[in-house]
């Protein structure tokens, strides 16, 4: 028999999706965790889609790392151990979806959407709807939502953005029971995260309290009683840990205001595959003594290119590196690092020079989810992963250099990408390692070789 203080703690979970994007999902998944945390509950949080920012506030607000969650560059398999895995230690699993519940790579199917996650999941929904401009008519747009997929449950439904007690009861007047409203909360502009060219500021860049006030409007506007009693779930098996292999590659991870857009399980991959993260700031540290490969992801260097630019002693070590044979990864703002000049608005400053090519801001925006097939370079050729497109830069001229990458978008188009040269891969791409492995074993193979 198994005794009380033996048995499984519950697990409670919930995905906060949204009618359409920009309707107050990320502000309120962050006055959650801090309400939820209030009460001495450990909340694991998770982004529906391929985004970096959302989980980066994520974080903070948790003190856990962040998961990604996503239906179309992972496997149902692989986001169900990961969800697992991350859950094991926790009370409470919030997920905050991606765009509209229904929004994915298609519009035939709910394929890359919140509500493929939260079926596949097997959890409920808490919706929130923008009251702002609506009354009688909420009520309309609640039951749509609540009815257009009979195998989703909405366990409950947020108004934000309400003007007033009057108005918010209005709605609940208007829904009549069809949908459980457990919370209304008012407009707080001030609270509300900024946003820039490609999504939220970061969270270094926000008030300092801002979760704290955030929760303190999810404690007086929501019953998070009734959201945790219509939230308990099973509890998924998660899958058995192997050892962490003893290291044998010291890999150099640029980690700072610049450089922040990295996957957990990215860099837990490449662990497990044999590499000693050794974290640097290329806006202000020197490259790292004895390391064997740098792992440069993306991020904002065109909000610090004049930092960047004055670091010659760091920009002068990882040229010398990658002349010397030394094995380089960079995706997206580290392409545009490696590159010779970074050009904003006319002003080019001076970058690694790795790259036969410069950068120029602002471009057209390009935002696609890809599979990609890899042709020569650090990961071998015949690799396929999957990951995705997102960046407003251009290269300048025609890059010269060993192309490594056939990429397919979701959409069907066909572009050949990837620079390779010596021991350096440099791409738009930003891969997700959990769709293939074998890409994180084969570079830190290659930098232990």
């Amino acid at each position: 028999m198994t005794s009380r203080s033996d048995a499984v703690p519950p697990l409670h979970a919930i995905v906060v999706a949204g009618t359409h994007s920009g309707v107050g999902k990320t502000s309120i998944t962050l006055g959650l965790i801090g309400a939820l945390r209030r009460r001495g509950l450990t909340v694991q949080p998770f982004k529906v889609g391929p985004d970096f920012i959302d989980p980066l506030h994520h974080s903070h607000a948790s003190g856990r790392p962040p998961r990604n969650l996503d239906g179309w560059m992972l496997s149902p398999d692989q986001n169900l151990q990961r969800y697992a895995r991350a859950t094991a230690d926790a009370d409470v699993a919030v997920i905050e979806g991606v765009m509209g519940l229904f929004d994915g790579s298609e519009g035939k199917s709910d394929r890359g959407s919140t509500a493929e996650m939260a079926k596949l999941l097997d959890l409920p929904v808490l919706l929130v709807i923008d009251a702002s401009a609506m009354a009688r008519s909420a009520a309309a747009l609640i039951h749509g939502y609540c009815s257009f997929d009979p195998d989703l449950r909405v366990a409950g439904v947020i108004l934000n953005n309400v003007g007033s007690d009057a108005h918010a009861d209005m709605i609940r007047d208007a829904v009549a029971g069809s949908a459980p409203i457990i919370g209304a909360l008012p407009r707080q502009r001030d609270l509300a995260v900024p946003e820039r060219h490609l999504g939220l500021h970061l969270p270094h860049e926000a008030r300092v309290d801002y979760v704290t006030q955030l929760a303190d409007l999810i404690v007086e506007g929501l019953d998070l009683d009734a959201l945790l009693a219509n939230s308990r779930t099973e509890r998924r098996s998660a899958p058995i840990e192997t050892s962490q292999p003893a290291p044998r590659a010291r890999l150099a991870v640029g980690r700072d205001e610049a450089f922040c857009f990295y996957y957990t399980d990215n860099l837990e991959l490449l662990e497990q595959a044999g590499a000693a993260l050794i974290p640097f700031s290329p806006i202000g540290d020197r490259l790292p003594d004895d390391v064997d490969g740098i792992y440069l992801g993306g991020g904002y260097p065109e909000l610090h290119p004049q930092a960047l630019a004055e670091n010659t002693a760091t920009r002068g070590a990882i040229r010398e590196f990658a002349a010397g044979g030394g094995p380089i990864y960079a995706e997206c703002g580290g392409l545009m690092y490696l590159a010779q000049t970074l050009e904003l608005d006319g002003v080019s400053y001076p970058m690694c020079g790795v790259l036969p090519f410069s950068t120029r801001m602002p471009a057209g925006l390009t935002l696609s989810y890809i599979e990609v097939t890899t042709t020569q370079g650090l990961f071998g050729s015949g690799q396929t992963a999957r990951g995705h497109l997102f960046h407003q830069s251009a290269i300048v001229g025609q890059p010269n250099g060993r192309r490594c990458y056939q990429i397919t978008t979701s959409r069907g188009d066909k572009v050949e990408e990837g620079y390779a040269t010596r021991n350096v891969l440099a791409s738009y791409a930003h891969l997700h390692f959990a769709s293939n492995p074998a890409i994180a074993a084969a570079f830190v193979e290659r930098c232990a070789g």
